[in-house]
C-alpha cells in the first residue's frame, strides 16, 4: 500500500509526493488518504483529554510562576503541555511561538496544523498523547531557546516525563533532540535510530520539526520514515507488555 505524506495543503506549502511505502507497519496504523486543511481539526474542536493528575497540576502552577530565566519577561503565559497525562507517547518540540503564546498551548499554528496530520497519520491525535516543549516561554521573535534558557526549564520538562512516563518519547528538532539527549548532533545524525540515556527513562526518537518539513517539504520522507520505526517500536514494546 502506497502512503500519501502528510499535508495540510496550505496555500504556500508546495504539493508533496508520495512517502515510502507501509511496509513494516501494521494494517492497524498505515494512513489512509492524505489530511487535507479541511479535515485538521483545531485543537478547540476536539474532545477532553483525561484529567491530569494532582502532581502534574501542582507542576503546571509552579511553572506558571516561574522567573528562572529571561524568558519570563516577555511572555504573555506558559505553555505547559497538552494531551492525555497518563499517554504512552509524548512529542516534544523547542519552544512556543507567538500563536502558542497567547492561546497558551504547543504547536497551535501552521507547523501545529502539520504535527496535527502526522498524529493521524499514526492512527492519534493530541488527546492520546502528550505534546510539550523544552522551554515553557516563546523566545523573542520566535528565536530557539539559548542554552542557558534550556538548562532553566529542563527540569520541569524532565519532570514532566517522570509524572506522565510515556512509553517514547519524540523528539522534534534539533533543539529538542540536542537538549534531551544533551548533545550538539544534527539531526541528520541523529534520526532513523532510537536513543537511550542514563538520565531519562523512556527511548528517544528524533525526527524533523514541521517547522522545517513546511519549509523542506521534500524532507517530510523521511519524517515519515522515523515515525513508522516509532510505531513498530511502541507496538513491540505494547506487546511485551502485553498491553
Amino acid at each position: 500500500m502506497d502512503t500519501a505524506v502528510w499535508t495540510p495543503r496550505l496555500a504556500d506549502d508546495p504539493p508533496v509526493g508520495d512517502a515510502p511505502g507501509s511496509e513494516g507497519v501494521p494494517p492497524s496504523r498505515r494512513a489512509g488518504r492524505p489530511p487535507t486543511q479541511d479535515d485538521s481539526r483545531a485543537p478547540s474542536s476536539m474532545p477532553p483529554a483525561a484529567a491530569a493528575p494532582p502532581e502534574l497540576e501542582a507542576l503546571r502552577t509552579k511553572v506558571a510562576a516561574c522567573t528562572a530565566c529571561a524568558l519570563h519577561s516577555g511572555r504573555r503565559q506558559t505553555v505547559f503541555g497538552v494531551g492525555n497525562p497518563r499517554a504512552d507517547w509524548m512529542f516534544v518540540g523547542e519552544g512556543p511561538g507567538e500563536e502558542e503564546d497567547r492561546r497558551g498551548e504547543p504547536f497551535v499554528g501552521r507547523a501545529g496544523k502539520l504535527l496535527d496530520a502526522m498524529l493521524r497519520a499514526m492512527q492519534l491525535d493530541r488527546n492520546t498523547v502528550y505534546i510539550a516543549n523544552i522551554v515553557k516561554c516563546r523566545p523573542p521573535n520566535n528565536r530557539n531557546p539559548g542554552l542557558d534558557e534550556a538548562a532553566a526549564c529542563i527540569p520541569y520538562l524532565k519532570r514532566q516525563i517522570e509524572l506522565i512516563a510515556p512509553r517514547l518519547i519524540v523528539a522534534l528538532g534539533a533543539v529538542a533532540a540536542q537538549r534531551l539527549l544533551e548533545t550538539d548532533r544534527p539531526v541528520g545524525a541523529m534520526r532513523g535510530k532510537l536513543h537511550y540515556a542514563a538520565h531519562l527513562e523512556p527511548p528517544v526518537l528524533v525526527t524533523y520539526h514541521p517547522a522545517y518539513l513546511l519549509r523542506s517539504p521534500g524532507q517530510k520522507g523521511k519524517a515519515w520514515e522515523d515515525l513508522q520505526l516509532a510505531m513498530r517500536e511502541m507496538d513491540a514494546m505494547q506487546e511485551a507488555s502485553g498491553a
